[in-house]
């Protein structure tokens, strides 16, 4: 089977074809850094209502691709995008071994304490942050030192959780899944590839009245079980292929193409980002490192 992982080495492969664009695929992760701006009402949200929501997703914290600097100016830009509130999707933890430095959680996590919002700052983890921390794997349990460094750096981290949280007296609800492939199974060749510590229908549980929902999932695949009862889910995980031209991807770690990148429209409206870091290989082309900025009570959907 043709994998991201091999499909991303075969491009670096191509190098002596064309040295330019390789040499840019690895520049870009390091240099560019942009805003994708989303203004949409999802028909569960109420009218009227306009709330404006910053995501980070897959720094994946290491030397020299995702430098503590480089978290630094991040949290500036996004505090400047003024958000009412803002969401973090996972994956903190280096994906890839291509690093000088994997940078631990106690250094990055304070770093992201840094970010202010009327609303607060939310976390949930995504699959590097467990599959990386050989304790949890090797015990079966949690939680993860990303959790733990998120939590001492004052940042919530939900896992199957949903809090209620209102503007200007209209009332919303966060809901954050756990990380949908947390466990890798310990024999090589088990059925199963992955192990989640997800709960869908715990997490939709908590929620106790009718007031709009936005849903905080790493991996965007549960949006083909996500009810419409939710208005929004926010992903990440796939880094928009990580490679991606003429708007499409040859290859993302998601089973529906309308999940690689972007807006779609499932039972809810989903937003997947293209991240800010790597995995696998520290090289992007065509989808440059992104904050996204969501506006709901907007109108249409518009990108910049």
């Amino acid at each position: 089977m043709f994998s991201r992982r091999h499909f991303l080495k075969s491009m670096v492969g191509l190098g002596a074809l064309g040295v330019s664009t390789t040499a840019y695929g690895f520049t870009e992760p390091v240099v560019r850094l942009g805003v994708t701006r989303y203004d949409l009402t999802p028909p569960r949200w109420p009218a009227g209502f306009q709330l404006k929501i910053a995501a980070i997703a897959d720094l994946h914290a290491c030397d020299p691709w995702m430098s503590i600097d480089r978290i630094h100016g991040i949290v500036e830009r996004t505090n400047a995008l003024n958000a009412d509130i803002i969401v973090l999707l996972g994956d903190y933890v280096a994906g890839h071994r291509h690093v000088t430095r994997i940078i631990p959680a106690g250094e990055w996590a304070p770093v992201l304490a840094g970010l202010k919002a009327p609303l607060g700052v939310h976390a949930i983890l995504g699959n590097h942050d467990w599959w990386e921390d050989s304790t949890v794997q090797r015990e079966g349990q949690g939680p993860t030192h990303a959790r733990r460094a998120l939590e001492a750096a004052g940042i919530p981290v939900y896992e199957n959780d949903a809090k209620r949280l209102s503007k200007n007296g209209q009332p919303f609800w966060l809901a954050g899944l756990g990380d949908q492939l947390a466990y890798v199974p310990a024999r090589r060749f088990r059925p199963v590839r992955h192990i989640g510590v997800d709960d869908l229908g715990a997490t939709l549980a908590k929620v106790t009245d009718d007031a709009p929902l936005i849903l905080l999932a790493h991996e965007p695949d549960v949006a083909h079980r996500v009810p419409s009862r939710v208005s929004l889910q926010l992903s990440g995980h796939t880094h928009g292929g990580q490679v991606r031209m003429l708007g499409w991807s040859p290859i993302a770690p998601t089973r529906y193409r309308k999940l690689v990148y972007g807006h779609a429209r499932m039972n809810c409206d989903v937003i997947v980002s293209g991240g800010l870091g790597c995995s696998i290989m520290p090289f992007r082309l065509g989808v440059p490192p992104e904050i996204v900025l969501v506006t709901l009570g907007g109108a249409g959907v518009a990108v910049s």
